[in-house]
């Protein structure tokens, strides 16, 4: 048994635009006895549009002289509009003139016939530019299809990709993300000859702060740190990351020393400001931390891991002498000291 494609099994819809109506009769008899094809006759060339708007024919004939409105005039406007654009055009002309032919595949006919053609040849066309259409419309389908199915791909893997540089606890960048960026961005510093800097943000007394309320509400407070750091670092190339526990890190790339103190004071303001109450803590009643910075101009094969040790030298300075400050360190100007 021989197997038919579904594009064989579509509904063909013809429509006919022609202004005689014993034209319109008779291809409709030529056509009458056709499995699944759909009829439809237009005799005003104004209304020719919004027919084949609603209709949706899969060929469309179209008589090349009508009163009001000549043949080529419509297949333009056909071309022109985004509902008939690509609906095949085959143009009836009582004769074959040579020069009009050519015009009329010129505008986008897709086939030219003499009326009326012989019933057999008329519905072979019919048959062979509508499966030709249904064959582009299931392509534009599968096309549109694929390229959605694409973007959603893209997007999850985008997604994905986030998660893998995010911290789920309070959704700043992780580790992975902040060794990533830090070695690029040291790398562009370094080329540039641009100033970089990094700040360590601790939490003072939070182990205290655990014991005391809990671990469920010492993460709400990692939570709270770390949107009062979102909102103190607000430039692009700005990194603000969890390091570890309850430590943090900022990498500020071509930012200065002063400015680098000021950032840090502004974070630790803005942790102080929350107001979070902490009857543990040997440094005041509410929650605060302590921040230690370090900046400098790389150059060479300078790694960064020295100017890390400097900052979290910083932070140690700034708990050691009271906690609730920011100590800023300038790298190239002493060593990193030692942690007790």
């Amino acid at each position: 048994m021989t197997q038919t494609s579904a594009a064989d099994d579509y509904l063909m819809r013809v429509l006919l635009v022609d202004d005689q109506a014993i034209i319109g009769e008779a291809v409709r008899r030529a056509l009458s006895r056709e499995p699944n094809l759909e009829f439809r006759y237009c005799n005003e060339s104004t209304q020719a549009i919004e027919v084949a708007s609603e209709f949706k024919p899969t060929v469309i004939l179209q008589d090349l002289v009508m009163p009001g409105s000549d043949g080529l005039t419509l297949l333009r406007q056909y071309r022109d509009h985004p509902s008939t654009r690509d609906i095949p055009v085959i143009v009836l002309s009582t004769k074959e003139e040579p020069a009009i032919k050519s015009e009329a595949f010129a505008l986008g006919a897709n086939d030219y016939l003499i009326k009326l053609p012989d019933a057999i040849e008329l519905i072979a066309r019919i048959r062979h530019h509508s499966k030709a259409y249904m064959n582009q419309l299931q392509r534009d389908a599968a096309y549109r299809a694929l390229h959605d199915t694409q973007c959603k791909l893209m997007e999850t893997n985008a997604e994905l990709q986030r998660l893998t540089h995010v911290d789920g606890l309070t959704g700043l960048s992780n580790r992975r993300y902040f060794d990533e960026y830090m070695a690029a961005q040291w790398k562009l510093a370094t080329r540039e000859r641009q100033s970089f800097a990094l700040l360590m943000i601790d939490v003072d007394n939070f182990k205290r702060y655990n014991d005391t309320y809990g671990h469920l509400a010492g993460d709400e407070v990692l939570k709270s740190v770390a949107t009062a750091m979102k909102n103190s670092f607000l430039r692009p190339t700005d990194l603000p990351a969890r390091f570890g526990g309850e430590e943090f890190v900022v990498i500020l790339p071509n930012t200065p020393q002063d400015v680098v103190r000021q950032l840090g004071e502004r974070v630790r303001s803005s942790v102080e400001q929350l107001r979070i109450p902490h009857s543990g803590s040997t440094s005041g009643a509410h929650l605060t931390i302590s921040v230690g910075g370090a900046s400098t101009i790389p150059s060479g094969d300078q790694p960064f891991l020295p100017l890390l040790e400097t900052a979290d030298a910083a932070l140690y300075e700034a708990k050691e002498s009271g906690k609730n400050r920011v100590v800023v360190n300038d790298h190239d100007a002493q060593p990193a000291p030692a942690k007790a």
